[in-house]
């Protein structure tokens, strides 16, 4: 498993038996707004319930659903800490600018604590892998898909930031964690990397009891 390459060790209960500091950044921020923020959001509160002394760096600016679901106020969600970081809000530069201050704040570390762990989620953020990792962090990169294929990224310099990113992961991170086959096959076949499979995962679901059947 990823995380016990990184030296983390857990006793029989899964809990940690040493509180390892681990910082987020890629997504936008707290919330359920896209698919990144939901993996995000479950993973750390899950990492956070083994003994996971997670924080996480969120852009500035608005929820997508509009300024009335903003939280910028809070610090801190079911444990897990909580940090804006500077976002210039124009197409394109939103990503940019919020994952190279995340990438910063995580390297030399903040108010909040230095970090063992520098977890990045998608490629574009990945181009700042080398920052955390310059500084002794150590690093894991999830790639949520060829960020860089995508038709909305042909046009302006997009594809050549997130196609950089996407080869930074490549060298630079530690471990690398895709989320399909197709791209466990794509990076070791494009880049000799050996990467970690773990597909998303969903929410058991919970069975409620028919009324009609109980007498």
């Amino acid at each position: 498993m990823w995380m016990r390459s990184l030296n983390g060790e857990s006793d029989r209960k899964g809990k940690m038996k040493e509180k390892l500091r681990l910082a987020v950044f890629g997504h936008k921020r707290w919330s359920r707004e896209g698919g990144v923020e939901i993996v995000v959001k479950e993973l750390c509160t899950r990492m956070a319930q083994q003994g996971w002394q997670m924080t996480c760096y969120n852009r500035s600016g608005h929820h997508v659903s509009g300024a009335e679901y903003d939280d910028a106020g809070k610090t801190e969600y079911e444990g897990i800490r909580q940090k804006s970081v500077p976002t210039i809000e124009r197409r394109g530069l939103a990503a940019v600018s919020s994952s190279a201050f995340a990438a910063l704040y995580s390297a030399f570390g903040s108010a909040f604590g230095k970090y063992d762990v520098v977890h990045i989620h998608a490629e574009g953020p990945a181009f700042f892998a080398w920052l955390p990792k310059m500084f002794g962090k150590r690093v894991v990169v999830t790639v949520h898909g060829i960020d860089w294929q995508r038709e909305k990224w042909q046009s302006g310099l997009g594809s050549k930031f997130i196609h950089q990113g996407e080869k930074n992961a490549a060298k630079y991170a530690d471990e690398v964690i895709v989320l399909s086959k197709g791209v466990q096959d794509y990076f070791k076949e494009t880049y000799g990397r050996e990467t970690h499979f773990i597909p998303n995962g969903v929410n058991r679901p919970q069975i409620r009891e028919d009324r009609k059947s109980v007498v």
